[in-house]
Order: C-alpha cells, then sequence, then structure tokens
C-alpha cells in the first residue's frame, strides 16, 4: 500500500529542488518563508490526504505579487484568505458538497513560479509537462472519487497529458469553458470536471447575461459526484 504522505512528500522535494529554466522557485522569496513540504503552498489549508474531493488550481503566485509585502496569510494557510477567489471557492464548495476547505486535497497544477504579474500566462507545453509530472501523480497518489479543475488552462493542460499517456482514451483538448464544463472525463476511477475560475473575472464571465450559470454547473458536478457515490 502507498505511503501517501511519503510519496506527496517526495514530490514535493523534487518540486524543490529542480526548478525549470524561465521560472523561479518558492523559496526565492522574502529568504524562503513561503517555501513548504507540499508541492504547493495550498495544500496547507487542504491537505486531506484521504479526501474524495481534489481541488486543482493553475498555479500559486507570480514573481510580482511575491517581491511585494509578505502576505502572513499565505504562509500560514498558503493563501490570501480574505481574496474572493479564495472566499468564494470556499462558499461553492460548502453550498455544493457540504465541505470545508480543510477536508479536501487542494494544489496547484503548475509548481513553480512565472516570471512577472499574476495574470501572465504559462505556454502550453509547459503546463501540459507539470501536469504530467506534479499533478497526474497527485491525483493517483491521493486517489480522489472527483478532481474539479479551475480554468481552461488547467483542465486542457490534464486533458492533454491524459491524451498523450494514453492515446487509445482519445482525450483532446476543449476550445472553451462552457464545452469543458459539459466534457468531464475519467482518470482511472476518478472523475475530472472543469469549473469556472472562482475569482470575479471568471464568475463574471461565465454568468453572462445575468444567469447563474456557476451555481448549476456546480449543482449538476455535485449530483454527478453523489450519484457515483451512492453506487460505489
Amino acid at each position: 500500500m502507498v505511503d501517501k504522505k511519503e510519496a506527496l512528500y517526495r514530490l514535493a522535494q523534487k518540486r524543490k529542488s529542480g526548478c525549470w529554466d524561465n521560472y523561479l522557485p518558492i523559496s526565492s522569496f522574502h529568504d524562503g518563508i513561503y517555501e513548504c513540504d507540499h508541492v504547493s503552498p495550498y495544500t496547507k489549508s487542504a491537505g486531506n490526504l484521504d479526501a474524495d474531493v481534489f481541488l486543482m488550481l493553475q498555479d500559486w503566485s507570480s514573481e510580482d505579487a511575491l517581491n511585494g509585502p509578505i502576505c502572513r496569510d499565505s504562509v500560514e494557510y498558503g493563501h490570501t484568505l480574505s481574496k474572493f477567489t479564495n472566499v468564494n471557492l470556499k462558499c461553492l464548495l460548502q453550498r455544493h458538497f457540504e465541505l470545508p476547505m480543510h477536508q479536501a486535497y487542494g494544489t496547484n497544477l503548475f509548481p513553480f513560479i512565472k516570471r512577472g504579474p499574476m495574470n501572465g500566462k504559462i505556454p502550453r507545453k509547459d503546463m501540459m509537462r507539470a501536469a504530467i509530472e506534479y499533478a497526474l501523480p497527485q491525483i493517483e497518489i491521493v486517489g480522489p472519487r472527483i478532481v474539479i479543475c479551475f480554468g481552461l488552462a488547467t483542465f486542457n493542460a490534464l486533458r492533454s497529458a491524459v491524451g498523450a499517456l494514453y492515446p487509445d482514451k482519445e482525450i483532446t483538448r476543449v476550445s472553451s469553458v462552457a464545452k469543458g464544463i459539459e466534457s468531464p472525463f475519467a482518470i482511472g476511477d476518478t472523475s475530472v470536471w472543469l469549473q469556472a475560475h472562482t475569482g470575479r473575472l471568471g464568475q463574471n464571465n461565465r454568468n453572462k447575461g445575468g444567469i447563474n450559470r456557476v451555481e448549476d454547473d456546480w449543482s449538476r458536478m455535485a449530483n454527478d459526484y453523489s450519484r457515483i457515490a451512492k453506487i460505489d
């Protein structure tokens, strides 16, 4: 039987010792105050190794953000508690799964720090590589019932990685958030879903026209999760 804690620790050490070209390690800011023994500091607040619900965000932070004043919340909890993105995610998780954050497992698909601002882009090839080397191993180790990907780039990186590793599955990228939300797929016994980024921009884009699609998206996903759980 896999020792989940040890396996995840080894993956974190790989991240700490092998930063990729053109990116920065978490330890390079403020004398390493944000560094930790997780693949992502986000896991500090969502570290249930036996979780059924797995939260997969895109990347943790950026060079410009981390060069600013020290964020004490990020040091202790791995995220800024008051940021709308995080508050909203916790509300959606509680409302639709009756689950507090600490009972889930949460991480970031891309484990290194991008240069520049928070809204900087990460090339597809780097996202896919991160999915293969860090995201898929975490999913395999934790073994959740469901993975919730936030944002199209995160979802497509996982789809591309699975499609490359298992060509017979015929899993390809999707062209939009709307199509992705309608296209969950499986990794073994784990269902992988896309949801709109929980920040204001992601929520507003999904809810254009005054239609609260986000609530419907989460409700449909949670209902499918409950159906599968009853079968099991």
